[in-house]
């Protein structure tokens, strides 16, 4: 596992049931609930469109294929982020998982996945 902390800082909003995207944002994932339409985008994105956000976090790409049937590589991930009181809302996605965790702990993640990734060296 090579983690990397992608740059900006992203947010969580929601769109109502039905409604459309506005002008000019481009999500970096989006899922469809039935309270509404979740989108991870730019912060300045959502900013520009009026969206209310939340959970301002920086993405981190862990630069492994991981099947997507893989069994406890991200519970192992999330454990030990969990230790040191951080919160991380995982993306398992086709190619690679993503965290999202706090901006302002980032640089304190990457150090904790790092380390996790040379326990974990063959």
């Amino acid at each position: 596992m090579s983690p990397e902390l992608l740059p900006g800082v992203l947010v969580f909003a929601t769109l109502p049931p039905g409604a459309s995207r506005p002008d000019g944002i481009d999500p970096v994932m989006t899922f469809r609930e039935r309270e509404g339409e979740t989108l991870i985008l730019a912060e300045e994105q959502a900013m520009a469109a009026g969206l209310a956000s939340i959970f301002r976090s920086r993405m981190i790409t862990l630069n492994v294929h991981s099947s997507l049937d893989a069994v406890g590589f991200i519970a192992a991930v999330a454990t030990r982020l969990t230790e040191a009181g951080l919160g991380v809302n995982p993306v398992s996605a086709y190619f690679h998982d993503h965290l999202f965790v706090p901006a302002e702990r980032a640089d304190e993640a990457m150090a904790i996945l790092r380390a996790l990734a040379a326990e974990t060296r063959v």
